[in-house]
């Protein structure tokens, strides 16, 4: 998997920037050409927030922030290598309308770091593929 195309519906996502950069790091050639290169797939990359609790005032206590990546590897010929597979994590974060700024920022970083954190489990999981 030394030269890669990256096949993502959004390549300026905050999941595919990690991606990129981790599978650079891990000694991938991420190219823009098919030609000669293992193909990952990401057909699938989403992130939702939910509604988790809500308190006696019926205002709104917890998010939940999921986000859901599904990958696949093909070979340059189009074989399958690595089926598809999803990966899910979420995290929850507690409102607090007077401080909402907080809030925000607290949102941002979440889903900062579930991008990072997906991309890393797709580089480990692509790193236990062997020829």
């Amino acid at each position: 998997m030394q030269r890669t195309v990256l096949e993502v519906q959004d390549p300026y996502s905050q999941f595919a920037r990690r991606l990129q950069t981790h599978l650079e790091q891990s000694g991938a050639n991420v190219v823009t050409s098919a030609e000669g290169a293992a193909v990952l797939e990401v057909p699938l990359n989403t992130v939702r927030k939910e509604i988790q609790s809500i308190g006696d005032n019926a205002r709104v206590r917890e998010f939940l922030v999921r986000h859901t990546v599904q990958f696949r590897l093909l070979d340059s010929d189009g074989t399958e290598l690595i089926p598809m597979q999803t990966f899910e994590q979420s995290r929850i974060y507690s409102f607090n309308e007077q401080d909402i700024l907080a809030a925000e920022r607290e949102d941002e970083f979440l889903r900062n770091d579930l991008a990072d954190s997906l991309a890393r489990m797709v580089v480990r999981r692509l790193g236990t593929y062997e020829n």
